[in-house]
């Protein structure tokens, strides 16, 4: 059985991604792993070519502003890396997103589990979004729980909308527990860089006058408010992230804004459905799970 991961990636130095943290936690478990290294205005293509692991398929793309309404862009250089995948298997992660060593084994696990079952078009995986900080995540009802971050190679399995996931000829896939989780950094980089990534996501969903309006300046700190309405992280961290973490402030900022997690009836709602409905009203789901959860 093989695993194949695939990765896009731009401006990571400017943006401050763990990117050789991510490829480098998921080279383990891969036969290779393809990088679509997009045209980037930093030393992104010296960061993956300095992993010097055999393993590595490196691309080079164009950045093709006009694919930027409505975040395509990020599914269509996806696509890209996704289609130059030959196994059984697909692994994609995000430049944000790490796997932690100890889910592994059981990732493979489960890849061999149902690698015979055609009817399993994907695994599913836990998500912990990271916020301001090393030690806090969010526990609000706003924040996706789970996604699809192994998909079955060679039946036309297509990244859609912004890349958070994946389809099959339109329709959500039908997938299984991987029993791995995606630790989520998105959101945890210093408030300067985070506003300047902040910025760079809102182009791609609108246009040049409404940038110009929201964000006048290039540069923006980002107030991450409170922390009051997060939970605090008590396990361990993958371990290629130590580095990065040991040079990290522990709270990035303790600020006035109220983003919307933080509202009220959200709050509320998030207590209720964990505390006493012990679901999720109305939750996104963008896949058709096939396990008990």
């Amino acid at each position: 059985m093989d695993i194949i991961g695939f990765t896009m990636v731009r401006n990571a130095r400017l943006l401050d991604y763990p990117l050789e943290e991510s490829i480098r936690s998921m080279l383990p478990i891969c036969t290779e792993v393809v990088v679509n290294v997009c045209e980037s205005e930093d030393d992104t293509l010296q960061i993956v070519q300095s992993i010097g692991d055999p393993k590595l398929v490196i691309m080079e793309s164009p950045w093709d502003e006009n694919l930027r309404e409505g975040g395509r862009i990020l599914s269509w250089e996806t696509n890209r890396a996704l289609t130059a995948c030959e196994g059984d298997w697909g692994l994609y992660l995000q430049a944000d997103e790490v796997l932690h060593e100890d889910d592994l084994e059981k990732i493979e696990d489960s890849a061999n589990k149902h690698v015979n079952n055609p009817h399993i078009e994907g695994l599913l995986f836990d998500y912990i979004h990271f916020f301001g900080g090393y030690d806090f995540y969010q526990k609000s009802r706003e924040w996706y729980r789970r996604e699809v971050r192994v998909v079955r190679l060679g039946i036309g399995v297509q990244s859609f909308g912004d890349a958070q996931g994946f389809r099959l000829n339109g329709r959500k896939l039908h997938v299984a527990l991987s029993g791995g989780r995606i630790f989520h950094y998105g959101w945890v980089r210093r408030p300067q860089v985070m506003g300047s990534k902040y910025r760079e996501l809102d182009r791609l969903y609108h246009d040049d006058q409404w940038l110009s309006d929201t964000h006048p300046q290039d540069y923006q700190y980002f107030d991450y408010g409170r922390p009051d309405n997060l939970a605090r992280f008590t396990g361990t961290h993958p371990r290629v992230m130590e580095k990065r973490i040991a040079e990290a402030p522990q709270w990035l900022g303790r600020g006035v804004a109220r983003h919307e997690h933080d509202r009220l009836w959200v709050r509320a709602l998030t207590w209720l459905e964990a505390n006493i409905l012990r679901f999720r009203i109305g939750e996104y789901r963008n896949y058709i799970l096939h396990q008990e959860e």
